[in-house]
């Protein structure tokens, strides 16, 4: 199985750098019986059945991405410098790993001051990674940091346009409440409140569970092998509740809809045996063809990179050739990519039965 058979080519400017507004007017492309559906995702409310259950990411994205000024005594004098800072999870000696810029030009002991009330010293480096202690802990350093942070928005956004203030509702699920994520579940971004209700009022049932989105998820792939390529590991949680609403939902032949790939990667993580348990821990887990589902019937999850993990896991759930029509359609009918971008509902032969699909809008 070799990376290239996971290419294919994306018109720059598909990449989507805002989102829809309102979050439910994007697009939605439905794969379901063979056939390609073009909508919109308030059009879930017709695909999806009374007795469905979606499976959606609670994480909540901090404001990550840090601009501010290194602090040095020299033969000089005191000299400053500009540094950039991108925090990735918080480590059991109370440091913050980041990932700083430029990293050679920081030394262990120095300081780095972010605003008024923020600051931080780098008390170590290792494996590419600042360890930084800040000056303030808990909800303090929760404030500072929404202060004087701004989303950490992917690689293929930033180098577009800057984060702005606007990022920070846009990049947030609108029932995000459990901290430390980098990234956001971006199929998520795609609900509203409206459209929640109008779930729950067509007997769309709900759970949440936890898996905070760590930078690594937009490595690139760098074995042509694809099956010798190791995942970065995210920390997740699947609650007793969750597990047993999950377990009943599928006890009762109706189908788990994970909302986001975040949300499938941790399901099946704790379900390895056959069926779902309650489960914490790190995830490593990487879905590529082949892989045997255990949980999920569906999938709804944006667009996604040439050669990433996020195609490989839709190629599993779908098949190959049918991701690859899947895109070529969505190409062709110029869905907006990416995080901001437009979104699919993947239903599989085995899972779009006459009795649990929906009718085309």
């Amino acid at each position: 199985m070799k990376l290239s058979d996971f290419d294919f080519d994306l018109p720059d400017d598909l990449i989507a750098t805002r989102p829809a507004n309102p979050r439910s007017a994007a697009r939605l492309l439905v794969a379901a019986g063979g056939d390609l559906h073009d909508g919109r995702v308030t059009d879930l409310v017709q695909w999806l059945q009374p007795g469905d259950r979606l499976v959606l990411n609670d994480t909540k994205v901090i404001p990550a991405r840090l601009s501010g000024q290194r602090h040095r005594d020299s033969a000089q004098g005191a000299v400053a410098a500009k540094i950039e800072a991108t925090l990735l999870e918080p480590r059991a000696d109370g440091t913050w790993a980041a990932l700083l810029k430029p990293l050679k030009k920081i030394k262990p002991g120095e300081a780095i001051v972010f605003s008024d009330d923020l600051s931080a010293t780098l008390e170590g480096i290792s494996e590419g990674q600042g360890h930084l202690r800040f000056n303030l802990s808990g909800t303090d350093f929760d404030t500072a940091l929404a202060e004087a942070g701004a989303m950490p928005l992917p690689p293929y956004i930033a180098a577009k346009r800057a984060a702005d203030e606007q990022d920070k509702t846009d990049y947030q699920t609108v029932w995000a409440r459990n901290t430390g994520a980098v990234a956001a579940p971006t199929a998520s971004l795609h609900f509203d409140a409206a459209l929640l209700d109008a779930l729950t009022a067509r007997g769309v049932d709900v759970s949440y569970v936890t898996l905070h989105v760590g930078a690594g998820t937009f490595l690139p792939v760098k074995v042509e092998d694809v099956t010798t390529h190791r995942m970065h590991a995210e920390w997740g949680k699947v609650s007793e509740q969750a597990a047993a609403e999950i377990a009943a939902t599928k006890a009762a032949g109706c189908r788990v809809i994970p909302v986001g790939t975040t949300a499938l990667r941790l399901i099946e993580s704790a379900a390895r045996d056959g069926q779902i348990h309650a489960w914490e821990g790190d995830t490593d887990i990487f879905i590529y063809p082949g892989f045997d589902f255990q949980v999920a019937d569906a999938l709804m999850t944006n667009f996604h990179l040439p050669k990433s993990t996020l195609l490989m896991l839709v190629s599993a759930l779908m098949g190959q050739e049918e991701i690859r029509r899947i895109y070529e359609h969505a190409v062709g009918n110029r869905y907006r990519f990416f995080s901001y971008g437009d979104a699919s509902l993947l239903i599989p032969a085995k899972a779009d039965t006459p009795q649990k699909s929906g009718a085309n809008p």
